[in-house]
C-alpha cells in the first residue's frame, strides 16, 4: 500500500466505521433475474433480503400496504443479520454500489415506504434516515 506521511491511502480520514460488503449469494438474485416467482426464492433462501424486498414491492404495487410492510420488514431484519455476521457494529455505511446490499437496502427502503402508507411516521422517519447514512445513493436510486 502507498502511504504519505505514514497513513495509508486507505484510510478513513473522517475516523468513521469502514464500509460493509456483504457477502455475495448470488443464488436468489439469478433466480428473480430469471423469473421464478419471488415467494418461491424466499421459500428457498429465507434469509435472502432482496427476496423479501421483491415480495415487498410486488405487494405495495398491488395495494397491499400491510403485507408489504411485513414483507419488508422481515427484509430488512434478515439484513441486519447479515450485516452483523459481517462485521456491522450498528452504524456505517453500507453501499449501494456492492450488489449484495443491494437487497438490504431495498428492504430498508420499502420498509420506510409501507410504514409511511400505514401511518407509522417516525418508523418512516427513521428508516428514511438511515437508508439516507447507510447508502445515500441508494437512497436517491430507490426515491
Amino acid at each position: 500500500m502507498t502511504q504519505t506521511w505514514g497513513m495509508s491511502i486507505h484510510e478513513n480520514l473522517l475516523g468513521g466505521p469502514p464500509p460493509t460488503h456483504l457477502p455475495d449469494d448470488p443464488g436468489p438474485r439469478e433466480l428473480l433475474a430469471s423469473g421464478t416467482a419471488p415467494v418461491d426464492v424466499a421459500a428457498a433462501h429465507p434469509t435472502s433480503s432482496l427476496a423479501w424486498a421483491q415480495l415487498a414491492d410486488e405487494a405495495y404495487e398491488r395495494g397491499a400496504t400491510v403485507e408489504s410492510y411485513a414483507y419488508a420488514r422481515t427484509g430488512y431484519h434478515r439484513g441486519l443479520d447479515a450485516l452483523r455476521r459481517s462485521g456491522w457494529k450498528g452504524h456505517g455505511p453500507v453501499p449501494w454500489e456492492h450488489e449484495p446490499n443491494r437487497g438490504f437496502l431495498r428492504a430498508l427502503h420499502a420498509l420506510a415506504r409501507a410504514a409511511q402508507a400505514i401511518g407509522e411516521q417516525e418508523e418512516y422517519e427513521r428508516c428514511s434516515q438511515f437508508l439516507k447514512d447507510s447508502s445515500p445513493t441508494a437512497a436517491q436510486v430507490l426515491g
